[in-house]
């Protein structure tokens, strides 16, 4: 055999030496990931009392209240469960007091999708169980269930050359420069069209302590588009928090140790019923957040009936006294395909000025104070950082005292 073919056989054994290591490795490397997947999905997936199928392709475990994921962070381990606050904010707005413009009442209780299989029983939680293929969409088992950092907007230092640098939009109302323990509102739902999987839209509520720098400590809740976080495109009750800015304390609803759900009812991020639609029917879900004066929790309620838990108050610096800073609004990702504006919607997909039973709207904005009363906020700011995508605007009358409408269809004509 010439020296030529010795050296051609040497380098094609040679390169498939390589193949084998790498496939082996590549075979390894998934298996090691799958592994960490299943890992995962033991330490969130608690062993549930009952399960139910929701229609829209959820399960929703009942697992008892003291087995929650909460209880897997090292500090609640002899954590005494408070079944409810010690105080509600004094002042809720009487939302059954008859509006005077009929056409701007809002229909039937909203409920979940899940409630027409069944219910929970007393002391579990309905959560939603978590899948293989959720945890895969993320870029990583570490990032699951996570907001990646820089996604608060910051209103007051917003310099035209900063925006959009972290590709979120916002359309927001906002009040600073007092102390604040707790912020209300009622939000029509929606569900807005997202252009591409990887990016959401929600309607929140934040409730801010801190800096913007690397220590922000933020409470959010509201719906939710998200078929990245869900694998679908339906409207979801959401929560998050996160006393570090994002990166590497926090996630959304219960998918770290955090909140500690007390109610049998509302499951998080499971599914809104029914949504609102556009020139029809308004359906909206009110959300109060407070700060207990007495234990120093943070607790969250849903509609006028669901007292859905609380987030410990040792979870933060900041929020461990007060918020400095409360923002109620829309945000979505612009991903910005191909260089273009995206066409995800925010709130309705239309803009504010086309009014009720158009646009998305926040109306009973209210935040509560140091006396632990509900109380109009003062100075209302409002920012967006392209208003030609998404806008806002804001109003106040007797029936839904500080409103604002906001949202926007994203790319269009004055939208590139």
């Amino acid at each position: 055999m010439g020296s030529g073919s010795a050296v051609t056989l040497l380098l094609l054994f040679c390169l498939w030496g390589l193949f084998i290591s790498l496939s082996s490795g590549a075979r390894l490397s998934a298996s090691r990931q799958k592994l960490e997947v299943n890992k995962h999905l033991n330490r969130l997936n608690k062993p549930a009392v009952k399960t139910i199928q929701s229609p829209d392709g959820d399960i929703i475990d009942c697992v008892h209240v003291s087995k929650q994921p909460a209880f897997d962070h090292p500090f609640l381990k002899d954590h005494k469960i408070q079944t409810r606050p010690s105080f509600h904010p004094e002042g809720l707005f009487d939302e059954n007091k008859l509006s005077e413009n009929p056409q701007e009442k809002s229909n039937a209780p909203i409920t979940q999708l899940w409630h027409v299989n069944g219910k929970c029983p007393e002391d579990t939680i309905p959560i939603r169980r978590t899948k293989e293929e959720d945890v895969l969409r993320a870029s990583s088992v570490k990032r699951y269930g996570r907001k990646k950092h820089r996604t608060i907007p910051k209103p007051r230092s917003a310099q035209p050359d900063l925006i959009n640098q972290s590709g979120h939009q916002h359309a927001i109302a906002y009040v600073e420069g007092d102390k604040y323990y707790g912020a209300k509102a009622t939000i029509n739902v929606w569900e807005p069209k997202i252009q591409q999987p990887n990016e959401f839209s929600l309607s929140q509520l934040w409730i801010l302590g801190g800096s913007f720098g690397q220590d922000l400590n933020s409470i959010e809740a509201g719906w939710q588009v998200s078929p990245d976080l869900y694998g679908d495109n339906n409207t979801r009750l959401f929560t998050y928090w996160t006393s570090d800015a994002y990166q590497a304390t926090g996630c959304y609803n219960l998918l770290c140790s955090g909140f500690i759900q007390v109610n049998s009812e509302i499951a998080m991020g499971a599914s809104i019923s029914p949504i609102s639609a556009y020139r029809n029917s308004q359906f909206d879900i009110s959300i109060l957040i407070w700060k207990d004066p007495k234990e120093g929790h943070w607790w969250m309620q849903f509609g006028n009936d669901y007292v859905l838990g609380y987030w410990p108050s040792f979870l933060f610096s900041y929020l461990a006294d007060s918020a400095s800073m409360i923002e109620w609004g829309g945000e979505v990702v612009n991903s910005e395909p191909d260089g273009q504006h995206t066409s995800t919607q925010m709130g309705s997909g239309h803009f504010p000025e086309e009014g009720f039973g158009k646009a998305s709207y926040f109306r009973n904005v209210q935040v509560v104070d140091s006396s632990n009363n509900l109380k109009a906020p003062k100075g209302i700011g409002t920012f967006t950082e392209q208003s030609n995508c998404y806008d806002v605007q804001t109003g106040s009358n007797g029936d839904w005292g500080h409103y604002f409408y906001f949202g926007g269809p994203g790319k269009n004509p004055n939208c590139q």
